[in-house]
């Protein structure tokens, strides 16, 4: 598959400046991170985890209190996350900051690998794929959601009004994902697909969230030249609105359950 051509030094940027406040704005981070565990929870005897992309640990706080989680990685590739992480204060919590890409670990050594809105900023999706198959043991479980290609439809469509530069972050399709499971080497995986529409006082209020949990147009091919007032005005003009100036932005979430 072709690499997304995201910036990887700018997501390890953005996601660092963002783990001071990240919590308070990551509202759907959360509920899909309980949704995801709600319907594929650990199971079997206890054993390994790694959560991958583990941002500010609320996926790894969920995991050590259910019974399939014997002691939990934390990985991420952005070091403020994981020192916002620490608060978990466990020896049953391994802290580990890399590359999802290009992971520290030997091949078969944990049972499940979880990720919770993380995928989506890989480069290569195809690489962290085989690198979660190579450390999974024979049988282990993926678990993980991210992004589908209609997220933030509404917030692309009214860029694409203004100009023909790439502003926000393109997002692999369901078709594309259940693709790179099978050349990876991962079988019988169930793939299930939620909307979720999230309300904003208004189009300012949708931007100032995403920068706030390091969700920043990363594109290698995004306008680098500063985007003025009055485009960012042109835009707002063309994105859908209230009659009260809210507006509404779609979130198309694929939840993903794999095994080797």
């Amino acid at each position: 598959m072709q690499a997304l051509l995201f910036d990887k030094g700018k997501i390890k940027r953005s996601f660092s400046a963002a783990a001071a406040d990240y919590d308070r704005f990551a509202h759907l981070q959360r509920q899909v991170g309980d949704v995801l565990l709600a319907r594929f929870p650990p199971r079997g005897q206890p054993g390994r985890v790694l959560d991958l992309g583990s941002g500010t640990g609320f996926l790894a706080r969920r995991l050590m209190a259910m019974p399939g989680a014997a002691d939990v990685v934390a990985l991420d590739i952005a070091l403020a996350m994981l020192q916002a992480n620490r608060r978990l204060n466990t020896d049953a919590v391994a802290y580990v900051c890399a590359d999802a890409e290009s992971l520290p670990l030997a091949a078969d050594v944990v049972s499940h690998v979880y990720s919770n809105l993380a995928m989506q900023w890989v480069e290569r999706l195809d690489h962290a794929l085989a690198e979660c198959r190579r450390v999974l043991r024979p049988g282990g479980r993926l678990v993980f959601s991210t992004f589908g290609l209609h997220t933030l439809c509404e917030l692309k469509a009214a860029w694409a009004a203004v100009d023909g530069h790439t502003h926000v972050n393109r997002f692999l399709s369901a078709d594309e994902i259940s693709a790179v499971l099978e050349k990876t080497g991962f079988h019988g995986h169930t793939l299930q697909q939620q909307t979720y529409c999230c309300s904003y006082p208004s189009v300012l209020a949708l931007m100032q969230e995403l920068k706030a949990i390091g969700a920043h147009n990363v594109n290698q091919a995004r306008k680098r030249s500063t985007t003025t007032p009055s485009q960012l005005q042109r835009m707002i003009q063309h994105y859908p609105a209230n009659a009260d100036g809210s507006i509404i932005a779609t979130y198309d979430v694929l939840l993903i359950e794999a095994t080797t």
